[in-house]
């Protein structure tokens, strides 16, 4: 005799996953904003207005919730269409340009991730691999953007790795996080300044290939 299929209540679905969504959003603002070890459980369940045990039913314990918070936040980066896009220019002045305001916007849209992760790092067991992992695809942009713009040149004045590293000091996170939080800069300001010096730093390299 074939066993009866579980029924599954599409409501129910929806329900668990704004509850899951909802939890992972009240950690995120609550580890960036007091630090991943002054927060438990209770806490998050109280900023979600959720029982502590939904929590661990929905997303799991408290290092299970930054791992999703990861997790969640490299998804919702879109850096495979940004890269796309950002191929598709030919000359190395649109690159940076691209480069500055896509990173600017990302930096923005993720700040309070990234506040998370970083304050986790002093405490959590594996904060460096969940940095690593959290910033992997972005790294790996900028190394793609690095030698799309020496395709763009004839003599590039540093190797493909040093502008790599130079575009990971300009425009990853903690060049945006140093002037806007440490410093106090707009977003905007950040954006045109960042831009500027990548621009003058390697204006030498910004020969056709063909002249």
């Amino acid at each position: 005799m074939p066993s009866k299929r579980r029924y599954v209540s599409p409501l129910r679905e929806q329900s668990a996953a704004r509850t899951h969504a909802l939890i992972l959003d009240r950690a995120t603002q609550l580890f960036a904003e007091r630090g991943y070890g002054r927060v438990t459980v209770a806490d998050i369940a109280a900023a979600a207005g959720v029982a502590p045990k939904t929590v661990f039913a929905s997303v799991g314990s408290k290092s299970d919730i930054l791992n999703r918070i990861v997790d969640r936040g490299v998804s919702a980066s879109g850096h495979e269409q940004a890269m796309k896009d950002l191929l598709a220019l030919r000359t190395p002045e649109s690159v940076l340009k691209a480069l500055a305001h896509g990173t600017r916007v990302g930096n923005e849209e993720q700040f309070a991730v990234h506040e998370a992760i970083r304050k986790a790092l002093p405490v959590h067991e594996d904060g460096e691999a969940l940095w690593e992992r959290a910033t992997a695809a972005y790294r790996e942009a900028l190394d793609t953007a690095a030698r799309h713009l020496h395709t763009l040149t004839a003599s590039p004045s540093h190797s493909v790795r040093e502008t790599a590293d130079l575009l990971w000091f300009w425009f990853g996170p903690s060049g945006w996080r140093t002037l806007v939080v440490e410093s106090g800069w707009s977003w905007d300001r950040a954006e045109e300044v960042l831009h500027h010096t990548a621009a003058t730093t390697l204006a030498s390299t910004w020969r056709s290939p063909a002249t």
